[in-house]
C-alpha cells in the first residue's frame, strides 16, 4: 500500500501547477488581447517548440503516464485493424462502376504507393517524438505552432469523418448478413437536405459500444484488435481464393473504361481505404521499445495491407464485369452472381470484423490527438487528463465518440469519403515537408545561403506539384506535366546536390532522403487534383472555422503559455533542454 501511496505523490510531484491564461482573466485583458491580435499571430506563427519539450513538458499536463504496453507485434495488428475496412468493401465498388473500371487495381496501387511514403515519414518521426500527439506534435516541432494547429484541426475532422464513414458502412454490411437490402436499416427523414436525411441509428449503437471499449484499456483494445484482425485476415483470404474461382478473363477485355483519368480519380477516392495508419503513431508512447517496434509494425503491415488490396481488386473485377458490380455491398453481391450465395455471408460477417477493428484503432487514435492538442492548451486542459486506474484519456474518448456519432447517424457515405481524403492528403503533404525541414534547416547550424537555397528547392517541390494538379483538373495535354516534373526534380535534386544535412535521425531514418520525402509531397499534392470542387469547399469551410476559433482563443492562449515559458527561461535553474524554443533558437545543449 505504501509502494503505491508513494507511486501516486510521484507522479503529482511531476505534474507542473497549471499555468493561468492572462489572456482570458478579465474582460478587459481579452479585449486587450483582441488588439494584440497581428503581433500574437506573427509570434505564434515564428514559434517553434523542441522535441523535449513534447517529450516531457507537455507531457506532465496529463498528470499520469500512459502505460507502456505495446510491442511491434501489437503494433502490427493495430495496423492491419486501423487501415482494412470500410475502403475495400464499399469504395471500391463504388470506384469500379462509376469511375475506372478493372483497373482499379492500378489505383489501389498508386494510392499504397502514396500511403507507404507517408508511413515512412511518420515512422522517423514516431521514433525521434513518440508521444500521444503523433502529426500535431511533429509539425509543431518542424513548421511551428500555426501550421501545427491548422493541421491539429483537419487531423480531427479526418478521424471524425473516418469514424462515422466506417459506421455508415458498419451498417450497409449488417443489413447484408441479415439478408436486407444495404440500406434498409436507415431511416429517411424527408425534412432534411439530400445526403444528410438518412439517419443511422445502428452506426451510433456501433460506435458507442467500441468507444467505451477503447475508454478500458489499450492493451486489451490490442487484443480484441488482435483476434478481430486474425478472423478478418482469414475471411479476406477466403475472398481471394473463392473468388479466383470463379473467375472470367472476359470481364478483363474492357480493361480501361474510363481512360488514364479514371484511375487518378479513383486512387485519390480509394486513399480512404489506406487513412488510418497514422493512429499506430498516436501509439508511439505506449509503446515498449519505439525505436525498433515502429518501423517493424508501420512498414510491415503497410506492405501487406497493399498486397491484400492489389488482389481483392483483381478478384471482383475477375469475377463481375464492372458494370454489373455493386456500389454498396461489392464483394457480398459479387459471390451471390456468381452463384456463390452463401458465401455472402461470410464476406459481410469478414467486413463486420473489419470494421470494428477500424473503429477501435480510431477511437484509439483520435482520444491520443485530442490529448496532446488539449496539453498545450490550444483546447481546453481537462481533455488533456489521463485517468489514473486506466491509464487512458477518457475525457477526450468521450469527445471524439459524441463528434462521431453526430456525423455517422446524419451524413451519407460519399459525401464523407472524399471530405476526408482531402484532409489526409492535406496532412500527409505536411508530414513529408515537416520532415525534409527537419533533415535540412536547424537554426544556427544552417547557414543563411544554405537556407536560401532550400527555401527555393522547396517553392519549386511544392509549386511544381501545385501545378500538376491543377493541369490535371483542367486539361489532357500531357505537355505541362513533362514541366511541371521536371521543375519537381530539379527541386529535389538541388536539395540532395546543394543543401547539406543539418540533423540526422539518432535511431532510424527515412531511406532515400530527398527523394522520398519529396515525392511523398509530389504525389499527395496531384492526387488532391482529382477530387471534386463541392468537397473542396467543405474543406475550405472547416478550415475558416478553424482559423475563426484560433484567432478568437487559441491563439491567446498559446500566447499566453509561450510567455509563461519565456519566464522560466530566465531562471537559472531551468534546464535549457526543456525550454520552449519560442524565438526559433536552438539551445547549445540540443545542438550539440
Amino acid at each position: 500500500m505504501d509502494g503505491k501511496g508513494s507511486s501516486t505523490t510521484s507522479n503529482d510531484n511531476l505534474t507542473p501547477p497549471p499555468i493561468k491564461l492572462e489572456s482570458f482573466q478579465t474582460v478587459s485583458n481579452y479585449v486587450k488581447a483582441l488588439l494584440n491580435t497581428p503581433t500574437r499571430l506573427v509570434d505564434r506563427v515564428l514559434a517553434r517548440s523542441l522535441d523535449e519539450v513534447e517529450l516531457v513538458e507537455v507531457k506532465k499536463q496529463s498528470r499520469h503516464e500512459m502505460k507502456k504496453t505495446l510491442s511491434w507485434w501489437d503494433l502490427m495488428w493495430f495496423g492491419l485493424g486501423s487501415v482494412i475496412g470500410s475502403g475495400i468493401f464499399v469504395l471500391t465498388g463504388l470506384e469500379v462502376k462509376e469511375h475506372v473500371g478493372p483497373a482499379v487495381v492500378l489505383s489501389y496501387v498508386i494510392s499504397g504507393i502514396s500511403a507507404m511514403l507517408s508511413v515512412f515519414c511518420y515512422t522517423e518521426f514516431a521514433v525521434e517524438i513518440p508521444v500521444a500527439g503523433g502529426s500535431f506534435a511533429y509539425l509543431r516541432v518542424e513548421l511551428g505552432d500555426f501550421v501545427a494547429y491548422i493541421a491539429a484541426g483537419n487531423i480531427l475532422l479526418e478521424y471524425v469523418i473516418g469514424g462515422a464513414a466506417v459506421a455508415r458502412s458498419f451498417t450497409s454490411y449488417f443489413a447484408t448478413l441479415c439478408n436486407q437490402e444495404s440500406d434498409k436499416f436507415l431511416i429517411k427523414a424527408n425534412g432534411l437536405a439530400n445526403n444528410y436525411n438518412q439517419l443511422d441509428p445502428i452506426a451510433v449503437v456501433a460506435l458507442t459500444i467500441i468507444y467505451i471499449f477503447a475508454m478500458l484499456s489499450t492493451k486489451g483494445s490490442s487484443r480484441l484488435n488482435y483476434v478481430a484482425s486474425i478472423i478478418h485476415v482469414v475471411v479476406l483470404s477466403f475472398i481471394i481464393i473463392a473468388g479466383l474461382t470463379k473467375a472470367d478473363a472476359k470481364n478483363y477485355s474492357d480493361f480501361l473504361p474510363f481512360g488514364p483519368r479514371g484511375i487518378f480519380q479513383s486512387a485519390a477516392v480509394l486513399f480512404f481505404a489506406y487513412v488510418g495508419f497514422d493512429a499506430v503513431s498516436t501509439m508511439a508512447e505506449e509503446t515498449k521499445n519505439p525505436g525498433r517496434d515502429i518501423p517493424i509494425g508501420l512498414v510491415g503491415s503497410m506492405i501487406l495491407i497493399t498486397f491484400i488490396y492489389c488482389m481483392m481488386a483483381v478478384t471482383l473485377c475477375l469475377m463481375q464485369n464492372f458494370t454489373q458490380v455493386d456500389d454498396k455491398a461489392a464483394f457480398s453481391i459479387a459471390f451471390e452472381a456468381v452463384g456463390m450465395r452463401w458465401a455472402k455471408y461470410i464476406v459481410s460477417l469478414g467486413a463486420l470484423k473489419g470494421m470494428v477493428s477500424v473503429l477501435l484503432v480510431g477511437a484509439v487514435g483520435q482520444a491520443r490527438y485530442l490529448t496532446h492538442i488539449a496539453r498545450t492548451q490550444l483546447l481546453p486542459l481537462w481533455l488533456a487528463r489521463v485517468n489514473q486506474r486506466t491509464g487512458t484519456p477518457i475525457n477526450a474518448t468521450v469527445v471524439m465518440l459524441v463528434g462521431t456519432a453526430i456525423v455517422a447517424f446524419f451524413t451519407s457515405l460519399d459525401i464523407l469519403a472524399n471530405l476526408l481524403s482531402i484532409s489526409t492528403l492535406f496532412l500527409f503533404s505536411l508530414v513529408a515537408l515537416a520532415l525534409l525541414v527537419r533533415r535540412y534547416y536547424v537554426k544556427g547550424v544552417t547557414t543563411r545561403s544554405n537556407f536560401a537555397k532550400f527555401i527555393v528547392c522547396i517553392a519549386l517541390i511544392l509549386g511544381s506539384s501545385a501545378a500538376s494538379a491543377i493541369f490535371w483538373s483542367k486539361t489532357t495535354n500531357w505537355i505541362p506535366f513533362t514541366i511541371t516534373s521536371s521543375l519537381w526534380f530539379a527541386g529535389t535534386l538541388g536539395i540532395w546536390l546543394l543543401v547539406p544535412l543539418a540533423k540526422k535521425p539518432k535511431v532510424w531514418g527515412v531511406p532515400l532522403v530527398p527523394f522520398l520525402p519529396s515525392a511523398s509531397i509530389g504525389i499527395n499534392i496531384f492526387l488532391l487534383g482529382s477530387i471534386d470542387i463541392a468537397s473542396f469547399r467543405r474543406f475550405g469551410i472547416w478550415t475558416a472555422v478553424l482559423l475563426v476559433y484560433y484567432l478568437l482563443v487559441g491563439l491567446h492562449a498559446s500566447y499566453d503559455i509561450a510567455k509563461a515559458h519565456k519566464e522560466k527561461k530566465n531562471q537559472p535553474e531551468i534546464d535549457t533542454e526543456l525550454k520552449l524554443d519560442e524565438e526559433n533558437n536552438v539551445p547549445l545543449s540540443v545542438m550539440n
